[in-house]
């Protein structure tokens, strides 16, 4: 029978440190012995220090059956250990092999049950101290509320507990780099509160063991590594030793140890949502060694911390949670319009950048950026949102460093970090933090973690203190900051949805009334084209019919008066067509709005009308008018029509006087479910009119008296409205029959609302 060793001596290089197979040393430590049984119960594997406990050597008991070594009272004790329900996991074995007490860790690698057996501590009359410590730390542990309070207990409970010079608690960040993060030591060791190691102090095939084995003892730095005999069956022949005790360290980690002047450690792994959250790392500065007892109460600590990071955190971020939470439920219950002037409202409220605690915000909607805080220019927020929506495909991104993922993007310590919320494919909205300057104190130069030399890798032997300075980056966004964001940025969203179906709907709503008043306006032509137009033409072939049956006998005046008849029914026809034409021509005008002084207007008006003006004895008295957003040729005619219509409805019983007042300055005028800012004013002290119709005069061919009363195609103030109606405006009429008549104009604010 052949017997070898397992012993891993592969040189550890720059291309193979990442994948240094700690797993399978093929050596254990020097303060137990370890064998290897297969399925049958025979001795695969047996390390060479087995003489140092009992009398047999490793020659002696590979290949043979563990009873015969042994003998049976012992395999029976071990299958009845090992049938128990998970008790291995919580203490040893405590059994007699050849006539000496051992205390036996029995775990599976593969079909291997490995047997780590250490010679029983006889310390066991202390495990009433490590339980009355244990409660008191229970105790403590409730006193405290925040995560760092917790761990500097545990800290504190943790040496007390172990014995060891040194303890800390070791966190990690997303790259796995450590900060001390709590520490208790001797008062006459350096402190290293605070000091920060890089990723690479614990590669990641060490990581994936720590999760896989929770504590990890290393008695005497200085040991000699024990190695691991088996049976020569099998090409490559070897054992998994991920969750033994005595699994010897490797050597780059040892030396590491050495330059840190460590005689022996204990590693309790703190593991939160299947992550390696941290370490209890405890160092003692001479050899060291703990019953597996203290080694549970040590592990317990572990548990403390991990089965309460989720509630201490909580504690920790709840004061500023509770506010960011007060800030967004006050952000959404704005009062805010079914339009684009909300969004004057959200950018300026205060609580916008406390529900993420940011310095700056902006909205881009469509072709319109809002900010409000420290935010980039116009520009520079188009050029970062162009960018995001080329590299970026989720419609959410948060980064404390933009220059990670935008190198190329101008250096600004105005945004180094954002939050970013994809409203609609042309809108967005971002929160912004400007850049944090941070100073980390590294336990040495992290670019110098690994030294080079012609027998291979080494850890750095410098611990001195390393000071790197921090750029570009700001304070990292908390996730409740982030949740906050996002909750609002879905408010944001859905606002912008109801302000979209309430312009749908308006838009329908008016298309409808113009649908319907088109509709209207159908109906009065055709009855104008039936009717009115008919009439004339009637008379016309009436009068023309006679007079050439008549020809021979009719006399001259009697022709004179027939073609006077005849002209005036063509004039009125004539006036028809024209009025009817340019009620048309309004209705189709598309001409942008521009600003038109009122008063220039009024004098034009008046020029125009000088004639009607001097034959009707008007007095006209006039104020000072306001500059308006209109078309200045519909305005005079609006004009002309109003003071028109004065002239044809005033009074036998006294002069006509029209007056025009205005607005002295913009206001915002609400009238009918609309915003306008001037308003003019024309009253007369004509005829006036019931009050009943001061809808229907603004009807096309709508007429209150007969034609034979008052001449007139009907269409004037129809006009009127269809021009307030072009320019968004609006018009209307109050009348007081026997005094008077007024008609007030409003006009709007943005010449961009106002067209329909």
């Amino acid at each position: 029978m052949n017997i070898k060793d397992i012993v891993n001596r592969d040189l550890v290089t720059l291309t193979n440190c990442e994948h240094e197979p700690i797993h399978i040393p093929g050596s254990i430590q020097t303060h137990g012995f370890l064998i290897g049984l297969d399925p049958d119960w025979k001795i695969d594997f047996c390390t060479a220090n087995i003489s140092s406990f009992v009398d047999l050597q490793h020659t002696d008991v590979l290949g043979k059956n563990f009873t015969t070594a042994f003998g049976s009272k012992a395999q029976e004790q071990i299958l009845d250990y090992i049938n128990k329900d998970k008790v291995q996991n919580v203490f040893p074995l405590e059994i007699n092999l050849l006539e000496k007490l051992f205390q036996v860790s029995i775990h599976k690698s593969q079909d291997i049950y490995v047997l780590e057996a250490e010679p029983k501590f006889p310390d066991r009359e202390k495990l009433a101290d490590v339980y009355t410590q244990t409660i008191q730390f229970v105790t403590q542990m409730n006193n405290t509320t925040s995560l760092k309070d917790l761990c500097a207990l545990v800290a504190e409970g943790t040496r007390k507990i172990t014995g060891y010079d040194r303890v800390m608690i070791y966190r990690f960040d997303e790259q796995y780099n450590g900060e001390v993060f709590a520490e208790d030591c001797r008062e006459d060791l350096e402190p290293f509160l605070g000091l920060h190691y890089p990723h690479t102090d614990i590669p990641p095939q060490a990581r994936e063991l720590y999760i896989k084995n929770q504590l990890r003892l290393i008695v005497d730095i200085d040991y000699q590594p024990v190695p691991i005999f088996t049976i020569d069956d099998k090409e490559n022949k070897n054992l998994d030793l991920s969750l033994s005790i005595l699994r010897s360290t490797s050597p780059i980690h040892v030396e590491y140890l050495k330059n840190m002047g460590v005689g022996a450690t204990l590693t309790i792994s703190l593991i939160h949502h299947d992550r390696l959250w941290g370490l209890i790392a405890c160092h003692h500065y001479s050899k060291k060694n703990i019953s597996p007892e203290i080694r549970l109460a040590a592990k317990l600590q572990g548990q403390f911390i991990t089965s309460q990071i989720d509630i201490r955190q909580s504690n920790d971020e709840n004061v500023n949670a509770r506010k960011t939470s007060l800030a967004l439920e006050e952000l959404t219950s704005l009062e805010l319009p079914l339009s684009e002037e909300s969004l004057e409202t959200i950018i300026t409220a205060p609580q916008l950048l406390q529900i993420c605690n940011a310095s700056g915000v902006s909205i881009s909607i469509k072709d319109k950026i809002y900010t409000h805080g420290l935010t980039p220019s116009d520009e520079q927020i188009v050029r970062l949102t162009a960018k995001i929506n080329d590299r970026i495909s989720d419609k959410t991104f948060a980064t404390n460093k933009l220059s990670d993922y935008f190198p190329d993007m101008e250096q600004c310590s105005d945004f180094a970090g954002i939050i970013y919320h994809s409203l609609d494919s042309a809108s967005h909205i971002i929160w912004y933090r400007p850049e944090t300057i941070s100073e980390i104190n590294w336990g040495g130069d992290p670019e110098k973690a690994i030294i080079k030399d012609n027998t291979g890798l080494h850890p750095r032997n410098s611990f001195n203190i390393w000071k790197q300075i921090i750029k570009n980056q700001s304070n990292i966004w908390k996730q409740y900051e982030i949740n906050a964001a996002t909750h609002y940025a879905h408010s944001v969203h859905n606002h912008l949805m109801m302000i979209m179906l309430s312009e749908e709907e308006e838009k329908y709503r008016t298309q409808s009334e113009i649908l319907k008043e088109t509709n209207s306006e159908l109906e009065n032509i055709n009855w104008i084209s039936t009717h009115d137009l008919q009439e004339p033409l009637r008379k016309i072939q009436l009068i023309t019919s006679k007079m050439l049956t008549e020809l021979d006998v009719i006399p001259l005046d009697s022709v004179s008066n027939s073609l006077v008849r005849v002209s005036k029914s063509a004039g009125r026809m004539r006036i028809l067509l024209e009025d009817i034409l340019k009620y048309t021509r309004i209705k189709n005008t598309r001409d942008a709005l521009q600003k038109v002084d009122l008063n220039e207007v009024l004098q034009a008006t008046i020029i125009e009308m000088n004639e009607d003006i001097t034959e009707s004895n008007v007095v006209i008295e006039s104020e000072s008018l306001p500059e308006v957003y209109a078309l200045n040729f519909l305005m005079r005619q609006l004009f002309s029509n109003i003071i028109q219509n004065s002239l044809k409805y005033a009074s036998p019983d006294r002069f006509p006087v029209i007056k025009i007042t205005a607005s002295k300055d913009p206001e915002l005028i609400g009238h009918l479910n609309k915003i306008y800012c001037h308003w003019v004013n024309f009253s007369d002290n004509g005829i006036g009119f019931e009050q009943q119709y001061a809808e229907t005069i603004f009807k096309v061919f709508t007429r209150l008296h007969n034609q034979d009363q008052y001449t007139g195609s009907g269409i004037g103030l129809a006009l009127c409205k269809k021009i307030m109606q072009t320019v968004g405006g609006n018009i209307q009429a109050v009348g007081k029959l026997g005094e008077g008549t007024e008609i007030k104009i409003y006009f709007p604010c943005d010449p961009k609302e106002s067209l329909l």
